[in-house]
């Protein structure tokens, strides 16, 4: 490895070839065939040979395969945390054998298994004194009886070896490799009994072949006489009681070659197999028609030889490997995509000319595929014909976008402005000259256009669903039609009516909310600066919200005299702290100005009008050259929940938690248009008595809802905000000439199965559509095509896994062995220089299914990796003398991407994953390594990162899929992911042994999400909370504090809020039969009554004795009992059983008690502060 590394993929490569050298040992045909070891392969090697059958427990067991690697490490809680898969119990031995299996059609007569591995034999140094040890004597070869842990070896000093309690200069251990192949007549073989040769010159290796007939093979789809052949490769050599490398079999390899072609493992999830006649199945079975799995590996995977075509000859590989090639837009000429030049189009007949070849383009393509068909099965023939009638009908729907368009003066104008906005911030954030749509995004934006522009449309009800790759562009296509909706409203909407909510975004995690942040503040600041050379566009400046937990945004703004509680989440505390110390965070989850990307300092930020009683927290660019600077005007950017609630931002960004905060509180009603009143300095609703002057209200609903990453929407979170869906569904729809205006809903994601049932169950809408619709052939779909491997790089993924040995030891030895030999490659490339084609692959960013095993994992990168890799540089052969790897200073504390972070360090954190290796470090050192967990399966948007190591199967394929593709973003960059399985666990085995199978079809693996919002205890954990939502927020005289009281005259109007979920629970699942509709109905609507009666009775019994109840303990004087009460709550009042049916939850995931730490510091005595 002395050679240049000329760019980011050779240097991919030379990492697998150092890791695959370094845990396993060389193959037959690589140069370090003959290679000479330092110390036994035995020690040296964590994997890849086989140990004797009869070999006793001291040789096959490791004590430390015993470990979980799960340990505590004060990680536990956090939306993060899952439950952990343990392994199947009892001793996990090193493996004797390996296999694979196959089928065979009635035309073969005969298989050949091939054997390769690698014998070691001691060798003494020649030019040793005469006094040296006969090399065939203890002394001279060193016993292994006492087995050391699989971590000695990498600190042993090269060249020496231990023995007899002294250590002796040698020569080594020399690899001789082996290759024997033996020819089985299947014509003569019985069926079910297994034929086993002894493998020439293998010394007691033996392989074993099984055939069995498959009697089912017609249902199967399988030739009649088809069979399963089953190969296995033995080691029954004579145990060596003192040099146990004597008796394994090094690199072990069995390969299986036919004299016909193999058949195709049956894909049973395929068509017609099971009875299920699901869309997303009889998709997958159509567009995965062409790619098969022609073995299965058993304690060790398996891959194909040869070019593609008819297989006839399978392998195994202890370290599998599948590229994962990508989908790349499609370039379609003859329209025009400029952003900048749609935006200067001042005639609607040159915008539709300059448009409308994309819609020509995309019929003849479906045309062209239509016409491909006919060698299709009738199944699958039925399939393509409906989707590609859904093509049809995008293409329609596109043409009338365009049509709508032109047709309407202030939606040709919105979106020539949206067109300047988006090209503008993309210029002034990216530098791109000539910013310019893909394909998929302007599409998506045309046929989203009647749905915005008409509110009566029946498109306006119809959920569109962009389904496109991760990194693909998804983002950029639903800001641009937020950038048209928000300057639709002011263009048909006179002040104060154009105020309000517009737009509103909705995410599931701190990290993606925040990266998006960024993003859509440039968007905004863009509009703003259009809007001020146009007065068209209002008075009032286009703002962004962001309402989020108190742990990302402060959610009061307190001040000198503040006397309420949590002091630490207001603006006023954060600020202050922020002034004092540059290294404390900052008051909002933004480091850098999203205009000019400058440092936000201390005089970012104001407080208005006083800084001792604020209102409103004010910011601002230290950059004077930038135009949010503070001298012409400031960010547009509202971070803080009271002046959110007054200023109500056009664009509102929020967590999909945050909305449990809407039966708690009164002003939450406003951002979806429920105020009455306003002034300069806001909108007011009834919590703000006597504030602004009436304009007959409320506003607008919010024209469009944007759920970003749907998949995440799913389990026992989309299952609670299903519920809540229902209040928000309600409070943000109009009633205008007898009809129903609800908002537009659009909705990302990368992964998805049964869309359909889910936006059902979650939106309550019954018609949705995935753009762009997928076509018969799964590499393209007019708008993407998937590239081949010679036309851009993939994502490799690399499978890893050491059967009889702990997880933890893998972890330890693929962490030293990517990071040093990324450091090696990193000096060869240049070192600290700009363009080092090496540096994506100098940072390790840890994946883990849970924070026990993150914990756990952690430890071992600070007291094992950081050590070890100071010396790892020295573990070299002696022959040949090819250095792999450097000595590398890791950073003590890796970085952390988890529940358990503030968002601050949160922030922290992605802006160091940003900084490249020759950067200055006084700005921050380049990060080693990072540990995260789901967390960053979304909105971790850096391009630089190139190298992933997965511990664990992640327990969903869209997990996995969408956690991996943080790495290699970058097209001249890319990734390299290596998954660490643990053998011992029957799924992650099961991935194993057929990784490359899996991985060239993993989006079909994604699982489908479950979604039950009308569920028991789903109703008993939502279902008070947010009716509550609905009777407080739609009617003015139930949103004050004590609004609660009202029921005493207002019950009855209440019931057609009972009624509301009682017909959202009878029509929230389209596969429910009539009668279980209707009992869906009356439970609810029983539910529903009963919460509602017993609030007035509460009401009731507290008038009787002088008190008025409110809703939380807002009004601190007086006799004001509350309604709602959290779940952990203790000491609720009497009557205790009334009470407990008002509690709601803060959040809506799962609560759990907390646990109080009390620390004691040496010297100090006992603190019992927690």
């Amino acid at each position: 490895m002395s050679q240049p590394t000329p760019d980011s993929r050779a240097a991919r490569e030379r990492l697998v070839e150092a890791l695959q050298l370094d845990m396993i040992g060389p193959e037959n045909d690589h140069p370090c065939a003959g290679e000479l070891l330092p110390e036994s392969p035995y020690k040296w090697y964590l994997t890849g040979y086989l140990v004797p059958t009869d070999a006793p427990e001291s040789q096959r067991f490791d004590p430390m395969s015993m470990d979980d690697i799960d340990q505590a490490a004060g990680a536990t809680g956090g939306d993060d945390d899952q439950p952990v898969d343990r392994s199947a119990g009892g001793k996990s031995f090193m493996p004797s054998s390996i296999g694979l299996s196959v089928l065979v059609g009635p035309d073969a007569s005969r298989v050949t298994l091939r054997a390769r591995w690698g014998d070691y034999q001691w060798e003494s140094d020649e030019d040793e004194e005469s006094d040296a040890p006969d090399p065939d004597s203890e002394a001279a070869d060193p016993t292994e009886e006492e087995s050391e842990d699989a971590y000695s070896s990498v600190l042993r000093e090269p060249g020496v070896e231990y023995g007899g309690g002294r250590k002796k200069v040698t020569k080594g251990y020399r690899r001789e490799s082996r290759d024997e192949a033996m020819d089985f007549d299947l014509e003569g073989l019985e069926a079910g009994k297994p034929v086993s040769l002894e493998v020439p010159n293998g010394r007691g290796l033996r392989v074993s072949l099984l055939m069995k007939p498959l009697h089912d093979s017609h249902a199967l789809g399988l030739p009649a006489g088809s069979r399963a052949v089953s190969a296995f490769l033995v080691n029954y050599r004579k145990p060596d009681e003192n040099f146990v490398y004597r008796s394994c079999a090094f690199q072990a390899m069995l390969e299986l070659a036919c004299d016909a072609p193999l058949l195709p493992q049956p894909d049973l999830r395929g068509l017609g197999r099971n009875g299920d006649h699901d869309w997303d199945d009889k998709l997958a079975d159509l567009q995965y028609r062409g790619i098969h799995e022609y073995s299965s590996g058993h304690g060790v995977a398996t891959r194909t030889c040869g070019e593609s075509g008819a297989c006839d000859t399978v392998r195994t590989t202890w370290m599998p490997s599948h590229e994962v090639e990508r989908v790349a837009a499609s370039k379609i000429p003859g329209v025009e995509f400029g952003m900048k030049a749609l935006g200067d189009m001042e005639d609607p007949v040159a915008f539709k000319a300059a448009v409308t070849p994309l819609v020509t383009a995309y019929r003849e393509w479906i045309g062209g595929q239509k016409s491909q068909l006919n060698g299709l099965s009738a199944e699958r023939k039925e399939t393509a014909e409906s989707a590609l009638a859904a093509a049809l009908e995008a293409a329609d729907r596109m043409e009338r976008g365009i049509g709508a368009v032109c047709g309407d003066a202030n939606a040709f104008a919105a979106f020539r402005f949206a067109n300047r906005a988006m090209a503008r911030s993309a210029t002034q954030r990216m530098n791109i000259a000539v910013p310019a749509w893909r394909p998929f995004q302007l599409a998506f934006v045309l046929l989203n256009l009647p749905g915005l522009i008409d509110d009566t449309s029946p498109a306006r009800e119809t959920v569109d669903l962009l389904f496109f790759p991760t990194g693909g562009g998804k983002t950029e296509a639903y800001l641009g039609l937020a950038a048209f909706t928000l300057v639709l409203r002011r263009l048909r909407h006179e002040h104060p009516m154009y105020g309000g909510v517009s737009v509103l975004m909705r995410y599931t995690l701190r990290l993606l909310t925040l990266d998006q942040l960024g993003r859509a503040s440039g968007v905004v600041c863009a509009l703003e600066l259009e809007r001020e050379n146009h007065p068209e566009l209002g008075k009032n400046p286009f703002e962004i919200g962001l309402w989020v937990g108190s742990a990302a945004t402060p959610n009061r703004m307190g001040g000198r005299g503040y006397k309420g509680g949590g002091r630490e989440y207001t603006a006023y505390f954060k600020l202050n702290q922020f002034r004092q110390d540059s290294g404390k965070p900052s008051p909002i989850p933004l480091e850098n100005c999203p205009w000019c990307n400058t440092k936000f300092g201390r005089n970012s930020f104001k407080l208005l009008p006083t800084e001792t009683e604020p209102d409103n927290l004010v910011i601002r660019c230290e950059n004077r050259n930038c135009e949010f600077s503070g001298q012409k005007r400031n960010l547009p950017i509202l971070s803080v929940d009271e002046p959110i609630y007054r200023r109500l931002p056009a664009f509102l960004i929020a967590t999909v938690d945050k909305f449990a905060a809407l039966p708690w509180e009164g002003r939450a009603g406003a951002l979806l248009g429920h105020v009455d009143r306003h002034d300069a300095g806001g909108y007011y609703g009834e919590m703000d008595p006597g504030m602004g002057t009436s304009f007959g209200g409320p506003l607008p609903g919010p024209d469009l809802i944007i759920q970003d990453e749907l998949h995440l929407i799913s389990g026992p979170l989309g299952t609670i905000a299903g519920v809540y869906e229902t209040a928000i569904d309600n409070l943000s729809s109009r009633q205008r000439g007898g009809k129903i205006i609800r908002p537009k809903i659009i909705a990302s994601t990368a992964t998805v199965r049964r869309a359909d049932r889910q936006i059902e169950a979650l939106f309550g809408r019954h018609s949705s559509k995935v753009f762009p619709p997928p076509g018969p052939d799964l590499r393209d779909t007019f708008f993407a095509r998937t590239e081949h491997i010679g036309e851009s790089n993939g994502r490799l993924y690399l499978g890893v896994a050491a059967q009889g040995r702990s997880l933890k030891v893998v972890l330890m030895r693929a962490a030293l062995a990517l990071l040093c030999s990324g450091k090696r490659l990193y000096e060869e490339g240049g070192g600290a220089i700009p363009g080092n084609p090496v540096d994506p692959y100098m940072t390790l960013m840890g994946y883990f299914n849970s924070l026990r095993e993150l914990g756990g994992s952690r430890r071992i990168i600070e007291d094992e990796v950081v050590s070890r890799a100071q010396k790892y540089g020295s573990r070299k052969r002696r022959d040949p003398k090819i250095a792999y790897f450097s000595n590398r200073e890791v950073d003590y504390e890796p970085q952390e991407l988890t529940s358990r972070v503030s968002t601050a360090k949160v922030a922290a954190t992605k802006r160091l994953l940003d900084r490249y290796f020759h950067e200055d470090p006084k700005d921050g050192r380049p990060v080693d390594v990072a540990l995260a967990t789901n967390m960053i399966s979304v909105g971790l948007d850096i391009t630089r990162l190139g190298l992933m190591v997965v511990l664990g199967q992640p327990k969903g394929s869209a997990e996995y899929i969408q956690a991996t593709s943080r790495v290699g973003r970058n097209p001249d960059a890319p990734g390299l992911v290596v998954t660490l399985l643990n053998v011992h666990k029957p799924r992650d085995r099961s991935h194993y042994e057929h990784f490359i199978g899996f991985h060239r079809t993993f989006y079909r693996a994604v699982e489908a999400t479950s979604v039950t919002p009308f569920s028991p205890r789903a109703l008993d954990r939502a279902l008070a909370a947010s009716l509550i939502a609905v009777c407080r927020h739609s009617d003015p005289a139930f949103t004050p504090a004590l609004g609660a009281s009202v029921i005493m005259v207002k019950r009855q109007q209440l019931e057609a809020a009972a009624r509301l979920f009682a017909e959202r629970a009878e029509h929230h699942n389209s596969g429910l039969s009539a009668q279980e509709a209707t009992e869906a109905h009356d439970k609810v609507l029983h539910r529903c009554r009963d919460l509602l009666d017993t609030w007035l009775a509460l009401q009731q019994d507290r008038q009787a004795s002088g008190s008025i109840m409110q809703y939380q303990a807002e009004l601190k004087s007086g006799n004001h009992p509350r309604l709602l009460h959290d779940f952990l709550e203790e000491n609720l009042p009497v009557p205790a059983a009334q009470f407990r049916k008002f509690r709601a939850n803060r959040s809506m995931r799962d609560v759990e008690p907390s646990v109080e730490l009390i620390t004691k510091e040496l010297q100090e005595p006992l603190n019992t502060q927690p």
